[in-house]
């Protein structure tokens, strides 16, 4: 008899799913069962992505919160629920001096770095409460939350807060089921190392 899989009858929202670290995630899930749903700013690339691995997509800028609401929406209506949550999507700027930065770059990593991930537990926290439902919030987070690059200073900052606020609702939210953690990787080949300056909303280099 084959094992059962390991997300197996699991419902997963996946943020930048359409290329790098996120269609890693997208892909590794639908290998373990879940039914994945991809939230990309690219719709050509993330219609691509979900139809070769044959998961659903859903265009999504996560700093909206209605594209938060549609995502949560098309989870429940889809297949029924949700289980898994993975805020994958960020960005970052090019490196430069921390007097050179930008109110543009600053308001671009807050906003896609750290607004996104309140924003997914602001909509979304509510369901799994109401429901008694157990849920998980995976954010991708970086080594320069916890070992600052220079240059990067806002950027280092967007991601500690994200590693912060992760660990505050594991505690909070550990005793009803919610669980939330944090991976920090160093490095990756994604759209965001050729592009740094794009808002592209997928996990650039952590």
């Amino acid at each position: 008899m084959a094992p059962q899989l390991r997300l197996q009858f699991k419902v997963a929202i996946v943020t930048g799913g359409a290329s790098g670290f996120g269609r890693g995630i997208a892909a590794k899930f639908v290998d373990e069962g879940a039914q994945v749903i991809i939230a990309d700013l690219s719709e050509e690339t993330g219609q691509a992505a979900a139809a070769e691995l044959k998961c659903d997509f859903v265009r999504a800028d996560v700093t909206r919160r209605a594209d938060w609401e549609a995502l949560l929406q098309t989870a429940v209506d889809r297949f029924g629920g949700l289980d898994v949550v993975v805020n994958n999507a960020g960005t970052t700027y090019a490196n430069k001096p921390t007097e050179s930065v930008t109110e543009h770059d600053f308001d671009m990593v807050m906003n896609v770095n750290v607004k996104s991930v309140w924003l997914s537990t602001d909509v979304l926290l509510p369901y799994f409460l109401a429901n008694k439902r157990p849920g998980c919030f995976i954010q991708i987070a970086s080594t320069a939350g916890v070992r600052p690059r220079p240059n990067l200073t806002w950027y280092n900052a967007s991601k500690a807060a994200i590693i912060s606020a992760t660990k505050t609702m594991a505690v909070e939210y550990g005793p009803k089921q919610i669980r939330f953690n944090s991976v920090s990787p160093v490095v990756g080949s994604t759209g965001m190392q050729v592009h740094p300056s794009t808002h592209a909303q997928r996990a650039s280099i952590n």
